[in-house]
């Protein structure tokens, strides 16, 4: 796999760590000084960043995750994307379109995100 293939697996890794809400695997994609900054808040180390995104995954979710843009820097990457975002609530769904700035850093064993940036755009609640 090249570089662009990887970074973008790793993104689409991302999107499926939070559907799962499995916290261990993200270990595996985070860097150890990974940052956060999300509507539900700012995040520093992969600690924090983990309990974050268990904060803020309380319900099923769906990460969909399209036109993943990557440049590259050596061992440093940014990749750009669009974030659409269902939330399964009891009350119906909620809708969250978003626009992800990824920062990477190449590790010893593979990429690793450094830092996620995420941008709202628009929302739709209780979208029956």
């Amino acid at each position: 796999m090249n570089d662009r293939e990887e970074l973008s697996a790793l993104v689409s890794r991302l999107g499926l760590w939070l559907d799962e809400h499995a916290p261990d695997t993200g270990r595996a994609l985070f860097s150890a000084d990974a940052e956060a900054h999300t509507a539900g808040g700012v995040a520093k180390g992969v600690d924090a960043l983990i309990a974050q995104a268990q904060k803020n995954h309380t319900v099923s979710t769906q990460h969909f995750i399209t036109n993943k843009l990557v440049e590259l820097d050596g061992d440093r990457a940014v990749v750009r994307a669009n974030l659409l975002v269902v939330f399964a609530n009891e009350g119906g769904p909620r809708l969250l379109g978003e626009r992800y700035e990824i920062g990477a850093v190449r590790a010893a064993d593979g990429w690793r995100i450094s830092r996620v940036q995420i941008r709202p755009v628009w929302e739709v609640a209780n979208a029956a």
